[in-house]
């Protein structure tokens, strides 16, 4: 006896051999089933080195209590102490397997299929399996052989008798022959339907790739023929269904045994809305005209496995050749990387970092990266044919198509994963791929996995070691090999031949592949240091041009960066280090002309993309961006040096906008797409108006500093108008502006006209210097007068015009108008000056609001350009920017003065104000806000592809889909969006036809 307080030394050892619930384990060692060998080292030992010590104990006590009777009792404890190979196949399973054990607690007799091994036994077929479960003459029988075929599986695995490639082989095997023993069960309960048809039954998925899991739908596709003379195709296909369809619920149904598993034959053509039986000449005629892409990727694993073996291996014959046609179809790869990004999005949230096989870094991230290869270049190489992930790996390393150590690494990845896989669901038999969150059930899947010192902390460790791994591989697999074909370095390792790596690059998107080979091949040749850090950058780069619509641009960008700032030492280093600026840069590089142009003129303007002190891409505020050019002004030496200066930060941040717009609009892995459109188009809008003002703000101080000192002889206010006065300016925007001066206390009007108009002309043609930066054209057309006005008239002239001659259409066009450089004070008297023009007291009368109308209804039949689709134009189209602004417009002009909130120069905020003003509805507002937004993107987008302004949507395909790759339509779905920018116009005309014509 134990005295009170101690513990015995059982207690300690069970402790010691890895049991958590020690006290529970000394009771049933003490139990009258155990008293025998209570004792005995050799028996808790045996225990200790199982999965789970506690539920192999537990499992051993219910496998005896279940035994016949004592004699029996005695024989399965004599042969588990003496038999050292069934202790540890016994016991390993118990500790592995609750199901198993509660299968070998129904059926007590079944341990002894454990006792002995025949070397044929080591690695049992299909064959063997099939006489396993020949005795099986009804669904209930079939259940208890398979898990008895099961048990012995699970055995060898459990005992490392069998690594996880021939587990997954094995598990294959009995699925075989259990679909064969299911049919051979139809087809005798009925006899008459099984003569009139050939039926052959073909393995997808896992199973038809020779590697299924201990539980997994069962993948088939079912091909059916008449048989000669018996019976026409129709009757025999009829026939053919329902055998289908018994086997199916024989494997499927739930009996008193539980059910095997599902056999799934949703990959069949048209899927679940297909018939479940189609003839061969139905399959082919099907793929040949209406299959997607993922089908053919499924038709990689397709394996006759039953019914009638010589249908089923004429079935593959004929399909075979359009698999591998495959990778020559529009948007083939691209197609395969968005069904996995689909696949990962829809996994639920709180099941992402738990999911094993389909989250980031899990199984599915093998699979398809493999299956892409082959398709890509099982083409011209048979060798690659294989339905077996493991199996193709290595034909792929072994023909150069990946490199040997990244085959390595993925193939040790993958095992860990898949074993993982395997333990977790052995545990309960259940179909599931997470990773259990309870620490008990993380300590068993640890130990089964050989972790013993510390499993849960080893698992997760391990587990996210190799999740890492095969992220990082994921991308590296598929671009890798490109450059080892072109960089020119000894190795030992077979390369992949010029014409492969040419066959990968079509299939990328690469329209030109000779030429990116020869780009690859001058970033990457060599034995520098430089060579080494690009061909370590460049296969995750490759991916990442071929997510855009031109490739073949990034590429070729990419190089021109590289080659420009290659010597610098830090260039290479921010790419190689930090995380967001490589893909960024390759964001930006790929997206269009505009952006790589900006960054061409000065390359240096790459550490804008780092997460680093130089980095960041967001916008600088107004009063930051003038006091740098104010700064750079005045250490020039001259106006032409200071606008110059001024010129220079335009350019950098209008690179430094694009570049954020641009990753905004694609995503990258470290930031999302963003998902508020109207939030793109204000930072574009605003960002693009500071760097106008503070530009004009720098260059009207150059001037003047060079031509009268610090002081002009009169007081210089530039205004704002149209989208600059918004805060609305696009990448293509010319500055819309009014100037306005009053001549100093002293001086002659004359001369303070002239020195005005001296100022104004030389601000546009230094602002406009052919130069490596971009100009800035200065437009002063909204002037009153219009261009046969001065350019520039003082406060006094304004105001004599507009209190006689103003017209409508100016006094709509001042509602933009706002301060944007010069003096402060005269700027603010302007406005004075104009809100009573803007804003009327009394509002329009209705001959003004019919006069504004008419002007709208002139200038859209005279002004839309002949040949253009009038619904695609986004100024002067349905819904288009003038539609929206008009109608905000007229809102303004009729409710400005006696509404605070509708006094803004900005589009946006007068709709949102004129929808708290009750003066339209919510959805109305929200109907032209969208309208509004995506006009303006359209706009932005054919700016940043083009390099050139547009209101039209391209004509050029390529630059088609970069502007839909902008506005985040995948490839192959420009159609969806010139139907949708329809759609939304079509919406927001309705509402202009209601509010502005009153329609």
């Amino acid at each position: 006896m134990t005295g009170p307080g101690r513990r015995s030394s059982t207690f300690t050892r069970l402790l010691r051999h890895g049991f958590t619930d020690a006290s529970a384990a000394e009771r049933l060692l003490d139990g009258a089933e155990l008293s025998p060998v209570r004792n005995d080292p050799v028996l808790l030992e045996a225990l200790g080195r199982t999965a789970d010590p506690d539920l192999a104990l537990q499992g051993l006590v219910r496998l005896l209590e279940a035994q016949p009777g004592p004699s029996a009792r005695r024989e399965l404890l004599d042969t588990v102490i003496a038999a050292k190979p069934l202790r540890d196949r016994l016991l390993g399973v118990l500790g592995a397997s609750a199901a198993l054990a509660d299968h070998l607690a129904r059926h007590p007799r079944d341990w002894e299929a454990l006792v002995t091994y025949e070397p044929r036994d080591l690695h049992p077929g299909v064959e063997e399996f099939e006489r396993g479960l020949a005795e099986a003459d009804d669904p209930v029988s079939l259940r208890v052989a398979y898990r008895r075929c099961l048990l012995s599986i699970a055995a060898r695995d459990v005992c490392g008798t069998t690594d996880l490639a021939e587990t997954a082989a094995e598990l294959a095997d009995l699925a075989t022959a259990t679909l064969r023993a299911a049919l051979g069960l139809a087809r005798a309960a009925a006899p008459d339907d099984a003569e009139l048809c050939r039926l052959a039954v073909i393995a997808m998925g896992k199973c038809g790739g020779h590697e299924l899991n201990y539980v997994s739908d069962v993948d088939v596709i079912f091909v059916g023929e008449a048989v000669d003379g018996l019976a026409h195709e129709g009757k025999a296909l009829r026939a053919a269904t329902k055998l289908a369809a018994h086997m199916m619920r024989i494997c499927s149904e739930t009996t008193v045994e539980g059910s095997i598993w599902p056999v799934d034959a949703n990959l069949r053509p048209e899927g679940r809305n297909g018939p479940l039986v189609r003839t061969l000449s139905s399959h082919l005629a099907y793929y040949q005209r209406w299959a997607k892409t993922w089908e053919f990727q499924a038709l990689l694993k397709a394996r006759p496995v039953a019914g009638d073996l010589v249908l089923g291996a004429e079935y593959v014959a004929a399909v075979a050749p359009l698999v591998w046609q495959a990778a020559e179809r529009e948007n083939f790869v691209a197609d395969v990387q968005k069904m996995r990004r689909r696949v990962v999005e829809n996994i639920p949230v709180a099941e992402v970092e738990r999911e094993l096989k389909l989250g980031p870094g899990g199984l599915r991230d093998v699979e398809f990266a493999v299956q892409l290869l082959q398709l890509v270049h099982g083409r011209a190489d048979a060798s690659l044919r294989s339905g077996t992930t493991l199996d193709a790996l290595q034909a792929l390393a072994t023909g150069g198509y990946v490199g040997r150590t990244d085959a390595v690494q993925l193939d040790e990845a993958y095992r860990f994963l898949r074993t993982m896989e395997h333990r977790i669901q052995l545990y309960r038999l259940r179909r599931t791929h997470l990773v259990p969150e309870v620490e008990g059930d993380q300590r068993r899947l640890g130990r089964s996995l050989g972790l013993r010192t510390d499993p849960v902390a080893e698992l997760n460790r391990e587990w996210k070691r190799h999740a890492a791994v095969v992220r990082r591989l994921h991308e590296k697999l598929f671009y890798r090999p490109l450059l080892d074909a072109v960089a020119q370095l000894p190795s030992g390792e077979a390369r992949l031949s010029t014409e492969a790596a040419r066959e990968r690059l079509v299939a990328l998107g690469y329209a030109d592949p000779a030429a990116a080979l020869r780009h690859l091949e001058a970033l990457a040749s060599g034995v520098t240091r430089k060579a080494a850090i690009q061909r370590t950058l460049l296969p995750v780069l490759l991916g990442w041009f071929a997510d855009s619509a031109d490739p073949d641009a990034g590429l070729l960008n990419f190089r021109k960066v590289s080659d420009a700032l290659g010597k610098t030492p830090w260039y290479l280093r921010l790419l190689r280090d930090e995380g967001a600026a490589a893909e960024n840069l390759a964001r930006v590089l790929s997206a269009g002309r505009l952006a790589p142009d900006l960054l061409m003129r000065a390359p240096e303007a790459v550490a804008l993309l780092g997460d680093g002190d130089a980095g960041g891409l967001a916008p600088r505020g107004r009063a930051h961006l003038e006091q740098e050019i104010l700064a750079a002004v005045g250490r020039a030496d001259g106006a032409v040096q200071g606008v110059t200066a001024a010129r220079g930060v335009r350019r950098r941040e209008l690179f430094r906008t694009a570049a954020a717009d641009i990753v905004a609009s694609y995503g990258t892995e470290a930031q999302p797409v963003e998902a508020d459109q109207g939030a793109l188009v204000d930072l574009v809008g605003g960002a693009v108006s500071d760097i106008t003002a503070a530009t004009l703000a720098g260059t009207l101080r150059a001037v003047v500093r060079a031509g009268w000192g610090d002081t002009l002889p009169t007081r210089f206010a530039i205004i704002g108008m149209g989208r600059f006065g918004g805060h609305e300016l696009g990448y293509g925007s010319d500055a819309d502006v009014l100037f306005v001066h009053e001549p100093r206390d002293g001086v002659d009007e004359h001369e303070a006209g002239r020195a005005a108009n001296a100022v104004v002309s030389e601000m546009r043609r230094l602002l406009q210097v052919p130069s490596t930066d971009p100009p800035l054209l200065v437009d002063a057309d909204l002037r009153p007068e219009g261009k046969s006005g001065p350019l520039v008239r003082t406060l006094k002239s304004y105001e004599a015009y507009y209190r006689r001659w103003s017209l409508g259409w100016e006094s709509q066009a001042l509602l933009r108008a706002e301060p944007v450089a010069g003096d402060e004070e005269l700027g603010r008297r302007f406005v004075e000056l104009i809100d009573p023009l803007r804003y009327p007291r009394a509002g329009l009368g209705d001959d003004a609001v019919r006069e504004t109308r008419r002007l709208k209804a002139r200038m859209e039949s005279e002004r839309m350009p002949r040949g253009a689709d009038p619904k695609l134009h986004t100024k002067l189209g349905p819904g288009g920017l003038s539609d929206v602004e008009w109608t905000v417009q007229l809102l303004q002009l009729r409710y400005g003065a006696g509404e605070a909130g509708l006094r803004t120069t900005r589009t946006r905020g007068a709709l949102a104000a004129a929808r708290e003003c009750g003066l339209l509805s919510e959805e109305d507002a929200a109907t032209l806000d969208e309208a509004w937004v995506l006009a303006t993107r359209v706009r932005n987008a054919v700016m940043l592809v083009r390099g050139r302004a547009g209101d039209t949507f391209p004509s050029d395909p390529r630059e088609l889909a970069a502007v839909g790759r902008y506005l985040g339509y995948g490839p192959g779905h420009v159609g969806d969006m010139l139907d949708d920018y329809r759609r939304t116009g079509r919406r927001a005309r309705g509402v202009v036809d209601s509010l502005f014509y009153g329609a």
